[in-house]
């Protein structure tokens, strides 16, 4: 199932049942909410138009559009769809795993077309835009060379990312929605019984840096940032690494729902510097990527 028809299904689905909607109907909203760009979402919008599910409302807002004799339908009456699984998740997924050995390795694109079978030319769009957005690097008559790990970009990165973020909290504290970090703040929980599984809502950061409304910070996280999202969910799978990000993340969502702004500067700041323990030389071992394929058979 293609990503557009997922969110169209989800979110009629949301839609009919009136449960689990984000606090604010827009193409930003939903888009943070679905962690992807705006482009699937903005047709799944329009098809939903088209079919009267929803209306264009003034200030971007999107109104539900339903007979006013309806009665919204039961949570559990309607089947939620799956998301799909991107091809291009899997790839980059796998991709950045490799990088953390810290190699430059040459991928063959038929070869690896046939490892994920997928077509050829599926894979090399997945490549162009891999490497359009920094996890490799496209070499004339060579093929695709793997960006390798390196801790120093690590560190110049994370220095970019904390002064642009603590920006847009600043720009977008003005437009920040109560009901939207409240929902936030609900979505990120400590685990329920020992050696359960955390549950994180990674969304406060695209939500600040859509609320800022500037199109350069925008710019730098959707072209810098994907390769270092990649790897910091990598990171979320070590469960006392998880705990602590539900922890700063609740930390920093509490301070704004208070609205202490120095707080929440503070805590954010904390975050984005701080919080990448498994990244540093000594954490990164082949034993952490003993599940990862040898890097000459991709």
């Amino acid at each position: 199932m293609l990503m557009t028809t997922y969110i169209k299904d989800d979110l009629a689905s949301r839609l009919k049942s009136g449960h689990g909607l984000p606090a604010q109907l827009t193409i930003d909203s939903l888009a943070t909410f679905y962690d992807v760009s705006f482009t699937p979402v903005r047709t799944a919008v329009a098809e939903l138009i088209d079919e009267g599910l929803l209306q264009k409302g003034p200030n971007r807002r999107l109104i539900i559009r339903a007979p006013s004799q309806a009665t919204p339908q039961p949570a559990d009456s309607t089947t939620q769809p799956v998301r799909p699984q991107d091809p291009f998740d899997v790839v980059a997924s796998d991709l950045v795993q490799l990088s953390l050995q810290g190699k430059a390795i040459y991928l063959r694109e038929e070869a690896t077309a046939e490892k994920y079978d997928i077509s050829r030319s599926a894979m090399r769009n997945i490549l162009h835009r891999l490497a359009g957005e920094g996890v490799l690097d496209h070499i004339p008559r060579r093929g695709w060379l793997l960006r390798p790990f390196r801790q120093d970009d690590l560190q110049a990165y994370i220095e970019v990312r904390e002064v642009l973020e603590l920006k847009a909290l600043d720009l977008a504290r003005p437009k920040l929605d109560d009901a939207e970090l409240q929902r936030m703040l609900d979505c990120n929980q400590f685990p329920k019984t020992p050696g359960a599984a955390s549950l994180i809502d990674e969304s406060l950061h695209q939500y600040l840096i859509n609320m800022a409304g500037n199109a350069y910070i925008r710019d730098f996280f959707e072209r810098q940032g994907r390769y270092y999202r990649l790897l910091f969910r990598w990171e979320d799978h070590e469960q006392q690494i998880a705990i602590e990000t539900v922890r700063q993340h609740r930390e920093i969502l509490t301070a704004l729902v208070d609205r202490n702004w120095s707080a929440a500067r503070k805590a954010l700041s904390n975050h984005i510097l701080y919080h990448h323990p498994i990244l540093s030389p000594i954490a990164i071992t082949r034993a952490k990527l003993k599940d990862v394929d040898d890097a000459e058979t991709v």
